[in-house]
């Protein structure tokens, strides 16, 4: 059980896949942090902390679904009675090709679930410990379409732009109470062995949390150069 004492050595990666989910882990993992890993797919899940584990990383799961909204609310609160991590991390989203015109309402809001509001979701489960402690980061993957929407993208350009706003929103809130919270924009598809490599990009969740509180800044546009 959490004793509700911030732990600043401690990473919460929420969205854990195989690409920047797992480079942001094994990025803060290198310094030392204690990462959980938070996705629905309990097997990809075992994965990615086995290769983790690999590298000498102490790591722990923990199956969740974003598009759930009820759901995933609910186990966020039951895992911030076992953690206080100091660096929450929410990597979730949906990256797919469709239009508006032809999207069904019901599966907009399926993705807006994921993209939008579980990183706001997170942020009220798992920040009231950081301003308790006037300490901690909040860092949540953003997307170049936050600043061109796309008709090909359309549910992920709604939910980029919502991301956007989201931080700015929350940034302003938090920051009097010692609480960074920050984006790194991805402007470009993210590929092993590309300028958009999922190593390189994870660096940059490392700059905006070592960031001094009096150069913090809201967002990293990363855009492959």
């Amino acid at each position: 059980m959490s004793d509700n004492t911030l732990d600043p050595q401690h990473a919460l990666v929420i969205g854990a896949g195989p690409g920047l989910g797992l480079a942001v882990a094994r990025r803060f993992a290198r310094e030392g942090f204690a990462i959980t890993l938070v996705a629905r797919d309990a097997d990809n899940l075992a994965k990615l902390a086995d290769e983790l584990r690999a590298d000498g990383a102490t790591v722990d799961t923990f199956t969740a679904d974003a598009g759930d909204v009820t759901g995933f609310r609910t186990g966020l609160e039951q895992l911030s009675q076992r953690i206080t991590p100091g660096v929450v991390v929410y990597n979730a989203a949906v990256v797919r090709p469709d239009s508006l015109l032809a999207t069904a309402a019901e599966e907009l809001q399926h993705t807006y679930a994921i993209n939008v509001l579980g990183g706001i979701t997170t942020a009220q489960v798992f920040t009231p410990a950081m301003r308790a402690a006037r300490s901690g980061t909040l860092l949540i993957t953003g997307g170049g379409v936050a600043r061109h929407p796309s008709a090909r993208l359309g549910s992920l350009s709604l939910g980029k732009v919502g991301v956007r706003a989201a931080v700015t929103m929350l940034a302003e809130e938090l920051a009097p109470d010692g609480v960074h919270v920050a984006g790194v924009t991805v402007a470009g598809g993210i590929a092993p062995g590309t300028p958009f490599d999922p190593d390189v990009i994870a660096g940059n969740y490392w700059t905006l949390h070592t960031q001094p509180p009096a150069q913090w800044s809201t967002d990293i546009y990363f855009d492959g150069q």
